[in-house]
């Protein structure tokens, strides 16, 4: 049983066994994260693609002259071909197993560092989300770590402190009437961008408990991150009940591994002799002995100056982009200016994990037709359709189109590639097509295309007793916010 007392004076604590699981965890993350990539790439940003990236990069290069490559760091600048984007997705595999069988760490690290900065800066806006940020500043830091560095050991508590302190605060700035009012949970399971069957259960318990726990997720995010900095005992609370808390995340949403990687920033607030008390003997031994990380002799002094200089600029940069986001507001430009650097690269991100809660969940079924008359739906691989399929888990991977698809009834920036989408339906893109479940114009591209909105909602316990159906839906119309070309395409007129 772990004890939550502090460790004897003279027994100093040492973060050996923790450094090496951790970069274990981070490989095994890495891996996930590039193998998901490797049959969405050339779909997403390929030449056919849906938002092509050959073409945004001159764009950019026109716009933003030298500093697009600054502001957009990417190999992709020096080759965007097809064949290279896989080779990045399937390169990234390659180097995770080689830092996952402990085969020159260092340099494997800094190549997923570079690899998947490739990916996400020309993935645009498919991978502009806050765990690929958080995979690249993650392992950038992991690039330098050294289990005696006790400012490492720091920055990776730093890390994960902002992570959750930025994601508490966000839902309190950002005004959300549901945050607010302690009702975000009544909305969350049923309305978040790819439920599974876990949530249908979440969502059907009592809402004065989802209330009791809307509140109890602002005390998790805002004030026990602060325990973190506490001695050991209260950091070893603060380390249990963010891990319950990412279980329960885990059992009720499909969040790809973005869980998993915060889990595996939280061993940081453990020590070797916290670990060594509830971890397999076996697998200590397999950490402690082969898959120990080789890191190098004692840190030097001038590797010690280099770690504080690392840490005061992580740090102040990391305080700025808390405050910058809390006052909603943009600093002195020159500040400005560094920050947006730094996050353009993912050395330092702003987090905000929902901080504003949809309370509808709006489905759009895309259908084609040759004719105008006769109709074929596309299907896709993991959106909510049929009512009596239970939603699916999809984690660890990560669907970049099913998850897109849920934002784009409800803000028009989103159309921009919406539509780019519905235009490769209609030049019957076999890479964009791909990635659906299946396509119903194989043989010939359709003459036409139309967008039904429909309201998903979860069932009850009786409702689901009679029917079978773990969804009921209403059908809203036509969605009708698109392009005059798409907008007569969509209608068969």
């Amino acid at each position: 049983m772990l004890s939550f007392s502090s460790p004897p004076a003279a027994e100093e604590s040492t973060y050996r066994l923790v450094s090496a699981l951790f970069l274990r965890l981070l490989a095994i993350i890495y891996f996930i994260a590039f193998y998901s990539m490797t049959s969405q790439v050339v779909g997403l940003v390929g030449s056919d693609g849906i938002l092509p990236v050959a073409p945004w990069l001159q764009q950019l290069l026109i716009e933003l002259d030298w500093q697009a490559f600054v502001f957009f760091p990417s190999l992709l600048w020096f080759e965007s071909s097809d064949l290279f984007l896989r080779i990045v997705a399937w390169s990234g595999c390659v180097f995770a197993l080689g830092l996952l069988l402990n085969f020159l760490p260092r340099l494997n690290l800094i190549l997923l560092f570079v690899f998947y900065l490739t990916l996400v800066t020309g993935g645009q806006t498919f991978m502009n989300f806050q765990w690929d940020g958080l995979l690249l500043e993650a392992g950038f830091l992991a690039i330098f770590l050294r289990p005696d560095s006790r400012v490492l050991i720091f920055l990776f508590r730093w890390l994960l402190f902002r992570l959750r302190f930025m994601s508490g605060i966000s839902k309190l700035v950002m005004g959300d009437p549901s945050w607010l009012g302690m009702t975000a949970l009544i909305f969350y399971f049923e309305t978040q961008p790819l439920p599974h069957v876990g949530a249908w259960y979440f969502h059907n318990l009592p809402q004065n408990l989802l209330i009791a726990a809307t509140v109890l997720v602002l005390i998790v995010e805002i004030i026990v991150p602060f325990m973190m900095f506490l001695p050991r005992r209260y950091r070893l609370v603060a380390a249990w009940v963010t891990l319950l808390f990412q279980l329960l995340i885990v059992l009720s949403s499909n969040h790809n591994w973005f869980n998993l990687l915060t889990i595996a920033l939280i061993l940081f607030l453990f020590d070797d002799q916290a670990l060594s008390r509830i971890l397999p003997r076996g697998l200590i031994n397999w950490l402690q002995n082969g898959w120990k990380p080789r890191l190098g002799s004692p840190l030097s002094r001038s590797a010690h100056g280099f770690h504080g200089l690392l840490a005061g600029v992580l740090i102040g940069a990391g305080v700025l982009s808390i405050y910058r986001m809390a006052v909603n507001d943009r600093l002195a430009e020159p500040v400005n200016v560094g920050l947006d650097v730094l996050q353009a690269w993912h050395i330092v991100n702003a987090y905000h994990v929902f901080p504003t809660m949809t309370t509808r969940q709006i489905e759009l079924k895309v259908e084609g037709s040759w004719d105008g008359v006769t109709w074929h739906a596309y299907r896709f691989r993991y959106r909510p359709d049929d009512p009596a399929v239970p939603p699916g888990i999809v984690l660890p991977h990560h669907p970049r189109l099913d998850w897109m698809m849920w934002f784009v009834p409800f803000s028009p920036r989103f159309l921009h590639w919406f539509d780019s989408f519905l235009i490769a339906l209609m030049d019957n893109s076999q890479d964009v097509t791909a990635l659906l479940q299946d396509n119903p114009f194989a043989q010939q591209a359709p003459n036409y295309l139309r967008v039904h909105a429909w309201r998903y909602e979860f069932t009850g316990y009786d409702e689901k007793a009679q029917t079978g159906h773990w969804w009921k839906r209403q059908y809203l119309g036509l969605f009708a916010p698109l392009p005059g070309k798409r907008r007569m395409n969509q209608t068969g007129d």
